[in-house]
């Protein structure tokens, strides 16, 4: 067997479990993946995939002016008087997709 040596990582313990839920559907140990990981970080000589900010960002109430707020609530309004709206469930999934929360 080869040797080994250990790699010691803090990670939210929500994500850790979400991640082990997928690796366990894959029949990957978590040890296993984050070799493969750390393999193709070697192989690719950096990160195996893009590292990118989201380009929808959610609005940050405090970040807001008056002005830019008042605007913001316009456009919501907007949306109600149009039908355009979105029930909590698909708020919840669009914001898994978009930002894996």
């Amino acid at each position: 067997m080869p040797k080994t040596s250990n790699v010691f990582a803090r990670v939210e313990p929500e994500v850790k479990e979400q991640a082990e839920r997928v690796l366990n559907e894959l029949g990957l140990p978590i040890s296993n993946a984050v070799a493969i990981f750390l393999r193709q970080v070697v192989l690719q000589r950096g990160l195996p995939f893009e590292v990118k900010l989201p380009r929808d960002t959610p609005l940050a109430y405090g970040g807001l002016s008056e002005e830019q707020f008042n605007a913001e609530m316009e456009k919501g309004m907007a949306d109600l008087r149009n039908g355009r709206v979105y029930s909590a469930a698909d708020v919840r999934e669009e914001m898994r997709r978009v930002y894996g929360v």
